[in-house]
């Protein structure tokens, strides 16, 4: 029985990507070689970072606006010290919003570099909701913030207008939802929740603040030296590059990201709607920041976990555990998600009602 996947990273992709994938990996573009093993260097591998590249770009609406697109290996992690490498200038000093874990991984690089202010936080009601209302220094060589928290199940619905350069971490909801792309500097996601497999980042970068700063960069985190190879200085990640591209095609096809957002808009409601409805389940993150990508939810009586465990096993759902940090359930329903397993889900939690 195939299996509903929620988990949160690596994750479910969509079906005809795995077909492909495997295809490529016995035999890429009828070359006799396959994906595992051609040079990244071949006229058939460079049309696929070519064509990963500008794609991302005209799905974010930044095509021509001045933007590159860059696929590097060491995930959102490594952009965590990247940026306020590229960023921060000497003697300078960094804005973070802390809305979860990652952010406060982020945090902690861009503390080796300069002064690194926290503008806000929601550590206080272990991150159960994005704060609002803070204030960004108007001297910050950055602002820097986490657009969906994984982990806690929070979305920030709307981003500050501010003068310094903006940068986001989208991991978790990169191409999920319509937004202007071009009020960031800087957007990075790590491929394995909404893209394609683990290893490989999306980075997308204004071409202006790139080497700015002022900073002497090692050569593999300076963004200069990879815009200008292409996203090829060094090798990089070819599969998932190559997986990556054929899920940003299977976006396109959808209808874009428009028709993508309507898509999880109703995946998101189905199951929030019957967390809210059914008594023998409550949330666990503030109604208005209420993720759609991570579902975090919690039984209002934990002698129940026992049995609906076993139930949504049964049903042959996957990757439900909620993180350690929350406890609980987590639904992660990104993208490849199709609404029907996200009825599974829903009758599974109906069907705990009816037997209790």
């Amino acid at each position: 029985m195939k299996k509903h996947n929620y988990s949160a990273g690596p994750s479910i992709l969509p079906q005809e990507v795995f077909e492909k994938s495997a295809q490529a990996i016995l035999d890429f573009n009828n070359s006799g070689l396959s994906i595992l093993e051609i040079s990244h260097r071949s006229k058939d591998f460079v049309a696929v970072m070519d064509e990963a590249r500008a794609l991302a770009l005209e799905l974010l609406g930044l095509e021509g606006k001045g933007y590159q697109a860059l696929f590097l290996g060491g995930g959102a992690s490594l952009e965590f010290l990247m940026v306020p490498y590229n960023l921060m200038k000497e003697g300078g000093k960094a804005a973070y919003l802390d809305s979860g874990t990652w952010a406060t991984a982020a945090i902690k690089e861009a503390k080796l570099f300069g002064e690194t202010v926290i503008v806000a936080s929601s550590k206080d009601d272990n991150y159960t909701y994005v704060p609002k209302g803070y204030e960004i220094p108007a001297d910050a060589d950055y602002f820097h913030c986490t657009s969906n928290n994984t982990i806690f199940g929070t979305q920030m619905k709307s981003f500050p207008q501010t003068n310094v350069p903006l940068v986001c971490d989208m991991s978790s909801d990169i191409f999920s939802r319509q937004l202007d792309f071009s009020q960031f500097d800087i957007i990075y996601a790590g491929a394995q929740k909404n893209m394609g497999p683990a290893g490989a980042t999306l980075v997308v970068i204004k071409e202006e603040i790139i080497g700015k700063n002022g900073r002497a960069i090692p050569s593999m985190l300076d963004y200069a030296k990879h815009v200008k190879a292409d996203s090829m200085f060094n090798t990089p990640p070819v599969f998932p590059v190559y997986a990556s591209l054929l899920t940003l095609r299977w976006i396109k096809e959808k209808g874009g990201i428009a028709a993508v957002e309507k898509l999880n808009n109703a995946k998101a409601a189905l199951l929030y709607n019957e967390i809210d409805r059914n008594p023998l389940f409550k949330g666990a993150a503030v109604e208005e920041d209420r993720s759609n990508m991570n579902v975090t939810f919690l039984l209002t009586n934990p002698e129940h976990t026992e049995t609906f465990d076993k139930m949504w096993k049964e049903a042959g759902i996957s990757g439900l555990p909620g993180h350690r940090s929350v406890g609980g359930y987590r639904a992660s329903i990104y993208n490849s998600m199709p609404i029907e397993s996200v009825q599974v889900l829903v009758d599974t939690m109906q069907a705990l009602e009816k037997a209790v």
